[in-house]
């Protein structure tokens, strides 16, 4: 199932259908996040505050599909507004996903 794209302003391409995480419980993130990359999802949807980037990360890295096929989004949590607090949250962020980049970061 190919899921067609939007291409945004920035000529970075962002599938129209994405796939959340929220309310995921944490030890079942992985193999629900696996499961829809092999369904065909290519948009991945989380947030720190949903404290379930471990699962996506993990999932991401298991699924056998190249990190540049999927599109990664997670989000600021509220107590880090600040622009240090931002720059924390989005290492942590990081480092929970276990990634080297996600190609969104919205302000939750």
């Amino acid at each position: 199932m190919a899921v067609p794209s939007v291409v945004l302003n920035n000529e970075v391409a962002i599938p129209r259908l994405g796939f959340g995480v929220w309310q995921v419980p944490a030890g079942d993130t992985a193999k629900v996040v696996r499961t829809a990359i092999e369904a065909g999802y290519r948009s991945i949807d989380t947030a720190a505050s949903y404290r379930n980037e471990a699962g996506v990360g993990e999932a991401i890295r298991s699924a056998g599909v190249p990190r540049d096929d999927l599109f990664v989004t997670t989000k600021l949590p509220n107590p880090g507004h600040g622009y240090d607090e931002a720059l924390r949250a989005f290492d942590a962020s990081l480092a929970e996903l276990g990634l080297d980049h996600v190609d969104l970061y919205l302000i939750h």
